[in-house]
């Protein structure tokens, strides 16, 4: 009974971890025969988990959404707060577990049953996003679509090719056909690197212009690229695109220490020639969003920033203000 109970979990696992496998591919994995596969499907059905099935060549097993939430250890309400918790985390592009959070808000949105969802869209619907606070602030952040980010991610892990709209930067729009590889996370934003089939090349994707996204339940065989050369190029896009404010701040900090302190924030953070201090690079759209970073620099230790002129400017009207605000809270007192 272990042994069955163990195996039958192997293959819940594995339904869970793509859109479609072939019987064969099922029978190789878990090394049993096709009738105790067909066996160990009807249990996984018996509990609830709405498996369809197809014949022929390419005929198999997927995992879709039933009439009730899978018995997961959770309730429905669990449930809900758990979809709605992923969903706001994504769409506001919370750091450093965006790969995660994604990869379990594509599981749990694979199998939510239709009242589930409508629970889901009428809290969102009647609560305020709260916007985290992050170096180059996020009050002007676009918003983005929870719904797009998880059907996105499904189509990121299953290799199914998708036809979007799309406006670019100048506001032109135009449909394409694109074979989707991964969803960065960058500055305040979110972005879709996909394989683009009409211009053959690589694309990125803001998502806050993507529309009318239609999966065509096509897969195809990924192109090989890690997830560090996605990510740069992803950058190398942005930067190009958006032409953000650059400068760099000297901090009086070792490196490994801000790191730990700042997390995500400061991936890019390196100790400086001396290997006392750190030097850490950091952009954004305007020279306010990149003044905001240095309220990050932790309390006590001194910094330096070296950046366009008109960064030196900002910042000293800020310092008059400030100064001014504490003399006139002084006097209050």
């Amino acid at each position: 009974m272990a042994a069955t109970t163990a195996r039958t979990l192997d293959l819940l696992s594995l339904l869970q971890s793509h859109r479609h496998w072939t019987a064969r591919e099922l029978v190789d994995r878990l090394g049993v025969s096709e009738r105790t596969l067909r066996r160990d499907v009807e249990r996984l059905r018996e509990l609830g988990y709405a498996i369809e099935s197809t014949r022929g060549v390419a005929g198999g097993y997927r995992l879709a959404a039933g009439t009730g939430l899978p018995p997961l250890l959770l309730t429905d309400d669990e449930g809900v707060a758990i979809a709605v918790g992923l969903r706001s985390q994504a769409a506001a592009g919370l750091r450093g577990a965006e790969h995660t959070t994604l990869s379990a808000l594509a599981k749990i949105e694979q199998v939510l049953p239709s009242p589930l969802r409508r629970r889901i869209a009428a809290l969102q619907a009647i609560a305020a996003p709260m916007r985290s606070a992050a170096p180059g602030g996020e009050g002007n952040a676009p918003v983005v679509d929870s719904d797009l980010l998880g059907q996105l991610a499904l189509c990121c892990r299953d290799a199914e090719r998708v036809r979007m709209r799309y406006t670019d930067a100048a506001g032109t729009a135009s449909t394409r056909s694109i074979e989707p590889h991964r969803l960065v996370p960058l500055g305040r934003r979110w972005y879709l690197l996909a394989w683009d089939r009409d211009r053959d090349d690589w694309r990125t994707f803001r998502l806050d212009r993507i529309g009318d996204v239609l999966p065509t339940r096509v897969r195809f065989e990924p192109r090989p690229l890690s997830d560090e050369d996605a990510l740069e190029r992803v950058r190398r896009s942005v930067r190009r695109l958006d032409r953000p404010v650059r400068a760099t701040v000297h901090v009086d900090m070792p490196s490994a220490a801000f790191r730990e302190r700042l997390g995500w924030w400061a991936r890019d953070a390196v100790a400086s020639p001396d290997g006392v201090g750190t030097v850490w690079p950091v952009e954004d759209e305007t020279v306010a969003g990149v003044a905001a970073a240095l309220l990050f620099v932790p309390e006590g230790v001194d910094c330096r920033v070296d950046g366009p002129p008109e960064l030196a400017v900002f910042l000293a009207a800020q310092a008059e203000r400030f100064a001014a605000a504490a003399g006139s809270a002084a006097a209050a007192r």
